[in-house]
């Protein structure tokens, strides 16, 4: 894998809605907000350190509903769902054609579908937090 072609590094597919989800801190206050957050998180740490696949990874952030309208920044690309982020998320992977995808969800039913697209999973506690400021 060459790290300077994102089309040649493993896909990281990020499951918004049920990582910001998946931490009781007042998110659904701001779900654009949490989503926000959660890009930048993606930016700085890259996604998990120690996952199945050796990084870097082309990073990609699934929006939905209220969180609609994150700007991507360099290193997070951000796909917008026009209905269920589960499909789009879906749709990413089977469009990854034998590339090494990841996705990070604790959704069982959507880890089944992706897994049998051929990408593996992990949790929302995968990814690792922010750093310090």
């Amino acid at each position: 894998m060459n790290p300077e072609d994102p089309l040649l590094r493993p896909l990281l597919v990020v499951d918004g809605a049920n990582v910001v989800g998946s931490v009781p801190d007042g998110w659904w206050r701001d779900r654009r907000g949490a989503a926000e957050r959660l890009r930048d998180r993606l930016a700085a740490t890259g996604g998990p350190a120690d996952g199945p696949y050796p990084g870097p990874y082309e990073v990609v952030l699934v929006v939905e509903g209220r969180a609609r309208g994150v700007a991507p920044v360099p290193g997070v690309r951000i796909e917008e769902a026009p209905g269920s982020g589960d499909d789009l998320i879906v749709a990413l992977v089977r469009s990854a054609r034998g590339r090494p995808c990841l996705v990070v969800t604790a959704d069982r039913e959507l880890r089944r579908r992706v897994q049998e697209e051929g990408a593996r999973c992990v949790g929302p506690r995968a990814l690792p937090p922010a750093p310090a400021p």
